[in-house]
């Protein structure tokens, strides 16, 4: 019978790694932000151990403390999510109905204003054409 290695659950470059994904930040972003080149980080992800030190500078980088880092399990993300409980995208019965929105509303605010300004411009120049033509009569 052969059995293999499980994976050992403290494996901190494991977790730093699985955090940054989260958080949507790029190993050569999170190089940059400690000094440090991306191969660097990529051998820090791939370490079972860290120094405190260091631990600490990538912590800040990713906006989480050490502890949470040292502690990260993929379980508790997903119980996290699970458990999450927003009412306000749901309606009296609990569940979800909600559409997402697939555009910035400001990117949309400034659309709008841009369209109205325009809009302006052409009723101006369209009344300059008037008072022109009524003077020329």
């Amino acid at each position: 019978m052969e059995t293999t290695a499980k994976p050992s659950t403290n494996h901190i470059g494991r977790k730093i790694s699985r955090i940054r994904e989260l958080r949507g930040i790029k190993q050569e972003t999170l190089a940059s932000e400690l000094g440090v080149s991306q191969q660097s980080i990529s051998r820090m992800e791939q370490s079972d151990v860290l120094e405190d030190d260091i631990l600490e500078k990538i912590a800040l980088v990713l906006g989480v403390t050490s502890e949470a880092i040292q502690n990260f399990s993929e379980e508790a993300v997903v119980n996290y999510f699970n458990t999450f409980n927003d009412n306000s995208f749901s309606n009296s019965n609990g569940t979800f109905h909600a559409s997402n929105c697939t555009f910035n509303p400001l990117d949309k605010l400034m659309e709008v204003i841009e369209e109205n300004r325009k809009l302006y411009e052409r009723l101006l120049q369209a009344e300059k054409e008037r008072n022109e033509f009524l003077k020329s009569k």
